[in-house]
């Protein structure tokens, strides 16, 4: 299941919408939902609380209004493995002063 500060995309019609982020999800009165918070990535951005089950939340299709639609999880990149080999430093010439504020 998609967590707090996941991002989603947002399909609307089987379209891609709008990209969010997660900000909250806390249960619902109702067993088995939950209450969504999305950041809406717009300009301005917006912020919506959907009452979705678990499986909507994974990416399973449901309808708003009558309008079909799902959350994609949006994956996070994993970043290279750094080369092992290290640059030597370069050394400064001059060392930089530093100068204290002073309130006048």
């Amino acid at each position: 299941m998609a967590r707090e500060g996941d991002l989603v995309l947002v399909y609307y019609q089987d379209q891609p919408a709008v990209y969010a982020r997660i900000e909250y999800i806390e249960p619902d009165i109702k067993k088995d939902w939950y209450q969504v918070t999305l950041q809406l990535l717009t300009i301005p951005s917006q912020t919506v609380t959907w009452i979705l089950r678990d499986s909507y939340i994974d990416g399973a299709p449901f309808t708003m209004g009558g309008k079909p639609m799902h959350l994609e999880e949006v994956k996070r990149l994993s970043r290279p493995e750094k080369e092992k080999e290290e640059k030597p430093l370069k050394k400064t010439q001059e060392r930089g002063k530093v100068i204290p504020f002073k309130k006048t």
